[in-house]
């Protein structure tokens, strides 16, 4: 009489498991790639873009500093009237620029046209658009725009954010498929093709699984759907960055300004001050005496009336400083402080997070891990792309013995297994939202695809 054997092929959670990790990398594969190759290139980009704006970034060593003020009267006849003065970043170091940084018209947020002062000379260098925080110039810009939308602008988000939000649930279903295949250790692993495809994609995913946690985490902190509920969850548990308190007393207003509205301005600002350029002098030496100690920094005019000036320390390398201070232009007192060592644990991690994803933490080795990943990434999607080629589904593959889609293997499973996954996906769904609306559209075209006997075969991963 023969014996029944319980195989793995009876079992509905790992053949599962196998058939959604196989749907996520399909239809998301190719979103991964992209994010994965642009943010590689956006990592080893740094000293590319130094080398192209080295004439604009870069003076002979040598020479006194003249005073901000007279930096930024230059920048002020070099661009014009109409342009409205929002930050300077003072030069770091002897043999940098200075940069005076305007709002224009024309701009996408968080742009602005800075024109760059020799310190010393006063010669104007060049002009060019700058980006965020980190300054980024057009070279990275395009590239940055690249990973982060494909200059879609706000529709191109989702391709991100759809790739943040699978990574690491790809990552840990293909953990547990290699732990599980390394326990079954069933010797039938062979010498095929396929087989040593399948070896080499799931050895580099073991190896990369951190990494790659980790890259979807924090990448999912800028997400628009994701990233705003992440917000809220870190607002709820008081883990947010604490915010830098610029409000003026009411009988103090910030002195004379000038209203410019912005319309159509990058950044708009309702209210600007005067240039007033001797009040940056002033703002750095105060600030300076406060314990501003980075050589990296920002003086930013009031917004409006009722604000204060903000000097803040723009410096995410190791170790970060990145600390501010509000300043009221017409008493010179400190009216707030944001100090990094005071900062919640988890708003600690979330600053060396970002900054580590970005490249810019641990320096020339943190470009070199980030580039490596997103590289040995890229390898892992087309790793996953041929083991399918070799097993894509045709006619004289689809017989009765191959795999069935998920609705076979959820036949299978009892009522409170399906409850747990059900109740799992909709709190995913209703926290990532792209990834909610792209695996109930994974399920839909599983559904499609298992019409009939022959269609509801499909090749194994």
């Amino acid at each position: 009489m023969p014996t029944t054997i319980r195989t793995s092929d009876e079992r509905w959670g790992y053949p599962l498991l196998v058939r959604l990790h196989f749907y996520a990398g399909f239809f998301v594969g190719p979103f991964i790639f992209v994010a994965a190759l642009s943010g590689a290139l956006f990592a080893l980009t740094p000293q590319v873009e130094r080398w192209l704006y080295d004439s604009v970034l870069t003076v002979q060593q040598g020479g006194e500093h003249r005073p901000v003020a007279d930096q930024i009267r230059v920048a002020r006849q070099a661009i014009g009237h109409s342009a409205i003065l929002s930050a300077v970043r003072p030069a770091p170091a002897d043999g940098l620029t200075t940069r005076v940084m305007f709002s224009v018209d024309g701009l996408a947020e968080g742009e602005h046209q800075a024109v760059f002062v020799d310190p010393s000379t006063l010669d104007i260098r060049g002009s060019l658009v700058v980006y965020g925080t980190s300054g980024t110039l057009p070279f990275r810009i395009w590239i940055d725009f690249l990973h982060r939308e494909l200059h879609l602008g706000e529709v191109g988000r989702y391709y991100s954010e759809l790739a943040a939000s699978w990574l690491w649930l790809v990552a840990l279903g293909g953990l547990l498929l290699w732990w599980r295949r390394r326990r079954a250790d069933s010797g039938l692993s062979g010498d095929s093709p396929r087989s040593r495809l399948r070896y080499w994609h799931s050895t580099l995913g073991v190896v990369l699984s951190v990494a790659l946690l980790f890259f979807s985490i924090t990448g999912l902190t800028w997400s628009n759907w994701a990233g705003a509920n992440i917000a809220a969850l870190r607002a709820q548990m008081d883990w947010s960055t604490p915010e830098l308190n610029t409000a003026l007393a009411p009988d103090q207003p910030a002195g004379e300004v000038l209203h410019h509205q912005g319309h159509g301005a990058a950044n708009p600002e309702p209210v600007q001050q005067i240039d007033r350029p001797e009040l940056f002098d002033q703002m750095l030496a105060k600030a300076r005496a406060t314990g501003i100690d980075a050589a990296i920094l920002e003086i930013k005019p009031a917004a409006d009336p009722a604000s204060a000036w903000v000097v803040r320390e723009i410096d995410r390398g190791w170790p970060t400083q990145v600390d501010a201070v509000a300043i009221d232009p017409r008493t010179m007192t400190v009216v707030g402080e944001q100090v990094f060592k005071d900062f919640p644990i988890v708003a600690k991690l979330t600053r060396w997070g970002i900054d580590a994803h970005m490249g810019v933490l641990f320096g020339l080795l943190n470009q070199l891990f980030v580039a490596f990943c997103a590289l040995a990434l890229c390898l892992l999607v087309i790793l996953g792309y041929r083991m399918w080629w070799l097993r894509r589904p045709s006619e004289v593959r689809q017989t009765a013995s191959g795999p069935r889609r998920v609705f076979y293997h959820l036949r299978k499973a009892s009522l409170k297994s399906l409850l747990i996954m059900a109740l799992g996906a909709i709190l995913l769904g209703v926290f990532a939202p792209v990834m909610g609306v792209s695996l109930l559209l994974f399920l839909v075209i599983d559904a499609w695809l298992s019409r009939g006997n022959i269609s509801s075969r499909a090749p194994a991963l």
